[in-house]
């Protein structure tokens, strides 16, 4: 029944409308109705029960409960994304406790929290077992402030939970068995738990039990401490698994034969039938690789990041990867490896190539040889992210042609200003080549020697961009402005340890309202030119803070890093002392 306060037709076209709108579920299309009148903003309000929050500071949480009154799920983003890189000092805020303070006065039906890059107290995981009856579905993603005494209170107490996800959290290990606090009594309703980030022991024992009364359990990775043996008991306790992270692929110090005889891991992978993703191989012992072969012409997504092997050790495996279509993967596996992906894998849709030695004068294992291999033979690519230590333009625009489908096209080539390896140009066309050819673009990262032409082609042609990320890269200020007058559709730019100032900063008036948020560290920004910016823009947030104070002296009149960001709420009241909001 609606709760509408209006009568008449009014009353009618609110009724009609919230019977329409539960059956739109893109968040855009609800945040486009939203605007439509305030009529159909109330009745939008009325029918939403998932809510997305980019920024913490965006907006109020009492505004939110105000306005949305039956939320069951909230997904929530704290700190800017430079934060995984150890770019913004410890303590910079993005606390849950105010949010989570009023989601418990509000909504007691609530079911699902999802936050990423937050502080989350253990005080705040006890209070969300104990305000939400109902709870079922947690996922904390690049989170800290909680330990394990914390997962103690909320696994004893939210008897209904389905889903904990754990993923690249800085979990504090209090010293608590936190997987014996499940309930034990009948079956679980376990459908995923993660916590290979975790980096403290489990109870196995335990875990086996709770594994063996999953009967729901989808999903399941593990961390570390849990070897190959350990793991070979949970394969054989949950066939039914879809997704599996598979903590530490070696077996332990001490053999790893169960009465007298080695087990057989082939065989318990191949009673897996339904694996679709695997992940984990932690410490990997690569002599075992080959035991992921019975499921690997089933999977979509393989992720093997953590482990060093070379290409001889992945070819006998991703040769049967027929259907795989997420691969992320370490640069150890050199072009050799990236070639014969290309030769398999012809429904890619996502390759991530990580660096094993970030170092900017180490030698790279992949080039531009491995990444025209894979614009050969993964012609349905959407998303890359490429680390290399060179590159040249060609295989650059060589993937544009092969790969229109581009959505995310991040190229780090890690380093100072690096050019073209072959012919000392700068990377201007290989970039101007994607932002021309692969129209559905939305994120870019470029890095390498640009100039103001590379930044020129971002402005003309990059229209879809949303998110865009610059690193050692940049010529001038008229580059920033290209892409601040051109990219009308830009929503994040993120740039560290680039050239540019007040004049390409001031560039961006007539657009930062429309932007979620600016990011700029070790530029040649001034504080004078920033607190230009808050003075036109007072609806904006602009925070000026320096990680480094003797770094900060060395650089004069420049701040260390800029962060601006939309915000209905005004400058928030937690900043720590090293940040200046203007």
């Amino acid at each position: 029944m609606s709760t509408t306060t209006v009568s008449g037709p009014d009353q009618v076209l609110e009724n009609v409308l919230e019977n329409v709108l539960i059956f739109l579920t893109s968040r855009h299309d609800r945040n486009s109705v939203s605007l439509v009148s305030k009529s159909w903003n109330r009745a939008e309000s009325y029918t939403r029960s998932d809510l997305f929050i980019g920024n913490c500071y965006s907006i109020k949480p009492a505004r939110v409960t105000q306005r949305f009154t039956r939320l069951t799920s909230i997904t929530i983003k704290g700190k800017p994304r430079f934060a995984d890189f150890s770019l913004l000092p410890q303590h910079w805020g993005a606390h849950f406790t105010p949010w989570l303070s009023s989601l418990a006065s509000a909504y007691r039906a609530l079911q699902k929290i999802h936050l990423k890059r937050m502080t989350v107290t253990d005080d705040d995981l006890a209070l969300i077992a104990s305000s939400f009856p109902d709870f079922k579905e947690l996922v904390l993603v690049c989170c800290d402030g909680f330990g394990t005494t914390g997962l103690a209170l909320l696994v004893t107490n939210c008897r209904r939970l389905r889903v904990l996800e754990l993923v690249e959290d800085e979990v504090t290990d209090d010293d608590v068995d936190w997987i014996s606090c499940f309930p034990m009594d009948g079956s679980s309703n376990l459908e995923s738990l993660s916590f290979d980030c975790v980096e403290s022991a489990i109870n196995f024992e335990s875990l086996e039990k709770l594994v063996g009364r999953s009967p729901k359990l989808k999903k399941l990775r593990l961390n570390r401490y849990v070897s190959l043996p350990l793991l070979y008991r949970l394969l054989i306790r949950a066939p039914q698994l879809t997704h599996l992270g598979t903590g530490s692929f070696s077996p332990p110090e001490q053999n790893h034969y169960e009465n007298n005889r080695e087990l057989d891991y082939v065989s318990a992978f191949a009673a897996c039938r339904s694996i679709v993703c695997l992940s984990g191989f932690r410490e990997i012992a690569p002599d075992y690789l080959p035991a992921i072969v019975p499921v690997c012409a089933n999977l979509t997504s393989l992720n093997l990041s953590y482990a060093n092997i070379d290409a001889e050790q992945l070819k006998p495996v991703i040769r049967h990867c027929h259907k795989l279509q997420v691969f992320w993967v370490l640069d150890s596996i050199c072009d050799e490896g990236l070639q014969a992906v290309a030769a398999t894998c012809k429904d890619l849709r996502e390759l991530r190539v990580f660096p094993i030695d970030a170092a900017e004068n180490a030698e790279g294992p992949v080039s531009e040889v491995g990444l025209l291999a894979i614009s050969l033979g993964c012609r349905k690519l959407q998303s890359i992210l490429y680390f290399c230590q060179q590159m040249t333009n060609a295989a650059v625009v060589a993937m544009s042609k092969n790969c229109p489908d581009l959505v995310v096209f991040r190229l780090c080539i890690i380093g100072r200003y690096r050019p073209d390896h072959i012919t000392g140009e700068p990377m201007d066309e290989g970039f101007g080549a994607i932002v021309k050819n692969c129209k559905k673009l939305t994120r870019l990262a470029v890095s390498g020697l640009l100039t103001d032409r590379a930044f020129s082609y971002i402005g003309q042609y990059g229209k879809s961009v949303r998110t865009l990320s610059v690193a050692f890269a940049g010529d001038s200020d008229v580059g920033l402005k290209y892409v601040l007058e051109g990219c009308t559709s830009l929503q994040k730019l993120e740039i560290r340890d680039s050239p540019f100032g007040d004049s390409a900063l001031r560039s961006g008036l007539h657009h930062f309202y429309n932007m979620r948020f600016v990011w700029m560290s070790s530029c040649r920004v001034t504080r004078e030119g920033c607190l230009d910016v808050a003075r036109q823009l007072p609806r904006l947030v602009v925070e000026v803070f320096r990680g480094d104070e003797e770094e900060g002296d060395e650089r004069g009149d420049f701040v260390d890093t800029l962060y601006m960001y939309r915000s209905l709420a005004g400058p928030r009241a937690d900043a720590p002392r090293f940040v200046k909001i203007l």
